[in-house]
């Protein structure tokens, strides 16, 4: 795991590739959990039986689900130890180019995109690439934006 103690040690990694996470398996009762918390209970996700004769021949995750794993398979990538709080800004340039069958397992490779000085601090932005074991195309690709406060 990459750990980043200064805004310097960030700069100087921007365009390098960080790493993969492990693998995360997306079970039933993962996909079921965020249908419940976000009141997202279309049968694609949560009808094992109406999704196994529709176009992916079972259920899939929700796309918010995949990307909302990304902080957490993110932190078996790298740390940000650097002084002052740091705030979940934005994301941007999401896609979900392929469907994320549930029982499939995922990882997140991270990549630093940029780091942009503002008043307040740094503005740190992270390219992640969700794949899916086995296949050809990743479940989303996603920038993410962290504001690094001034410690």
């Amino acid at each position: 795991m990459r750990v980043f103690s200064t805004v310097d040690e960030i700069a100087k990694a921007i365009g390098e590739d960080l790493g993969s996470s492990d693998w995360l398996e997306v079970d039933q009762a993962r996909v079921d959990a965020f249908a419940d918390a976000t009141g997202d209970h279309q049968w694609i996700h949560v009808d094992a039986e109406r999704a196994a004769s529709g176009p992916f021949g079972g259920t899939i995750a929700h796309g918010y689900l995949t990307l909302s794993l990304i902080p957490f398979l993110g932190q078996g990538v790298f740390s940000l130890d650097t002084p002052g709080a740091k705030l979940n800004y934005g994301v941007n340039k999401v896609r979900f180019p392929n469907p994320l069958r549930v029982g499939k397992r995922i990882r997140v490779t991270v990549s630093v995109a940029g780091l942009t000085e503002l008043p307040a601090g740094h503005q740190l932005t992270l390219k992640h690439v969700v794949e899916i074991e086995d296949e050809a195309k990743p479940a989303c690709v996603a920038e993410t934006v962290v504001l690094l406060l001034a410690g």
